[in-house]
């Protein structure tokens, strides 16, 4: 049993002992493509999506110098007629990018893994390996055991992703990986490969430097959809063994969403947020920054025409289409707001809807982290607006219903079409605009059951914030004083008067049969 080469199935029996969430379906997916046109597999997805954790799932599952039966007893896989075919039936080749960091630098990189791996073939095959590169050694361990690596590559993408590389150093990485995988013996060597990472196969112009690869990225992960992050059916097992609210979970971390095979969208959640969460029985954001790479903020302050737009959409919880064709899968290869937003996604801050091909926030956790990243953007319209948000929540709790009729005014003019203006699902956009810090005070709930209807708009206060609750009855046409009425009428406010705080009814309308489409407001208790 070697460190790269062979490693054994004890990463992986620590993870079972753990209490691990059953994700082995995705082993009959890979499965499928051993010895295949398809055996080169690059599956990214977001940090702390699980990637190490499926990596050491593969190793324990292929690795022929241990025998896994017991740890995979029970699990899906076990259940797949592929199961007894492949298990412990291959030689592996791990590989940990980061893993090499600690000791070289990213200019040695390639030459450091090779000279580590050879040395630990070395020591597992001490009588198979005189020859002095990698894919040279792999070829003459097959030939003398007749049989196969299977490569599992993690972090694949960590030098891609690392602040201090350059072109040259990504073209050296690049081609060691092409050595391996783009050569006369790739078939003779590898029965499969599989790639993990966040950001897709770095592109080279108009073509992939390692194209054999196919990608399996966050926002087309097709097979391997279920296995992207946890599904609702997963959350439920962890909240009832944990016995905490399941309705909580959801609130704070569900929304994320992948189009899985025949188009089929699958809702999926962050597991590293939601063991979490479960463990500790505090449902908050767990989205640490650990380094500066995975900061929003650095990015959504390019200067790229509409990215400032863009994020203020998106903070204000609306859709916003996005062209992802164009993303060089790098951090520095920008070159619109397209680029950028495509990028955040790959990182998790924003799902991806393939059938409209736009993002959103996807969850309140996410949410959270950008309430508080809005404050620091640097684009001069952003901060304008930040103000102009913040004084509109101060004319709605003064009461100044002709400041706040003017202010979306300003903003509807501003934002809608002609086509889209008559339509009342555009005066909630707008109002979610013209409201867009809400997050710094409030919690958003929209057609709210209460007393005898549903409440358009409720912003509800946060633990132990004493701003006023917020009521809005939203109506493109009638009056502001019909829309109080209704709002009394109807008892909306039942549902919040247990919160104890003051609640203000708040009635926007505006008059879609006037030229000059003027808004209209009235508050009242």
């Amino acid at each position: 049993m070697g460190f790269y080469i062979n490693p054994g199935n004890d990463n992986f029996k620590f993870i079972v002992n753990a209490g691990y969430i059953d994700k082995t379906g995705m082993i009959s997916v890979l499965n499928d493509t051993i010895n295949t046109k398809n055996m080169l597999s690059c599956v990214s997805r977001p940090r702390r999506f699980g990637k190490s954790y499926a990596a050491n799932m593969l190793e324990a599952y292929y690795d022929c110098s241990c025998d896994s039966h017991e740890l995979f007893e029970g699990l899906e896989i076990a259940g797949d007629e592929s199961y007894e075919k492949h298990i412990n039936q291959y030689h592996v080749l791990y590989l940990d990018i980061t893993g090499f960091f600690a000791d070289t630098s990213l200019k040695g990189l390639p030459s450091y893994i090779q000279k580590e791996v050879i040395e630990d073939m070395r020591r597992t095959f001490p009588d198979m390996v005189p020859e002095d590169t990698i894919k040279k050694c792999l070829a003459r361990i097959v030939s003398e055991t007749d049989r196969k690596f299977i490569a599992i590559i993690d972090e694949w993408d960590a030098p891609i992703r690392d602040p201090d590389s350059t072109s040259k150093t990504q073209k050296d990485y690049l081609d060691f990986l092409r050595s391996l995988f783009k050569s006369e013996i790739t078939k003779k060597v590898f029965a499969a490969a599989y790639m993990t990472g966040i950001l897709p196969v770095k592109k080279d112009g108009t073509q992939s430097a390692i194209s054999e690869f196919i990608e399996y990225t966050i926002m087309e992960p097709e097979g391997f959809a279920s296995y992207t992050g946890f599904t609702e059916g997963d959350v439920e097992k962890v909240c009832l063994k944990n016995k905490v609210s399941f309705e909580k979970m959801r609130e704070w971390y569900n929304g994320y969403s992948v189009c899985g095979k025949d188009d089929e969208q699958i809702a999926i959640y962050n597991p590293n947020s939601v063991m979490k969460a479960s463990y500790r029985g505090k449902f908050k954001s767990y989205w640490e920054q650990s380094t500066a790479v995975y900061s929003a903020l650095e990015y959504i302050n390019l200067d790229f025409d509409g990215l400032g737009k863009a994020v203020e959409k998106l903070t204000a919880g609306l859709e916003v289409p996005v062209r992802t064709g164009k993303f060089k899968n790098d951090l520095v290869s920008f070159e619109s707001a397209d680029d950028v937003l495509t990028l955040l996604v790959h990182f998790g801050y924003f799902t991806y809807d393939s059938d409209k091909e736009s993002i959103r926030i996807p969850n309140y956790e996410i949410q959270t982290e950008f309430g508080d990243m809005i404050h620091k953007v640097s684009h001069k319209e952003t901060m304008e607006r930040l103000k102009e948000s913040e004084q509109f929540l101060s004319n709605i709790i003064a009461g100044n219903a002709d400041a706040v009729a003017a202010n979306l005014q300003k903003v509807h003019m501003k934002e809608s079409t002609p086509l889209w203006y008559n339509d009342e699902q555009a005066l909630r956009a707008i109002v979610k605009l013209a409201f867009f810090t809400y997050r710094d005070h409030y919690v958003k709930l929209e057609e709210l059951p209460s007393g005898t209807g549903y409440v358009d708009m409720a912003y509800i206060p946060k633990r132990y914030d004493p701003s006023p609750a917020l009521i809005i009855e939203l109506k493109a046409g009638g009056t502001p004083e019909e829309a109080i009425k209704q709002i009394r009428s109807r008892n909306y406010a039942s549902s919040i008067e247990e919160l104890g705080n003051d609640i203000l009814m708040v009635a926007i309308t505006y008059d879609k049969d006037d030229k000059t489409k003027p808004h209209h407001c009235m508050i009242g208790r």
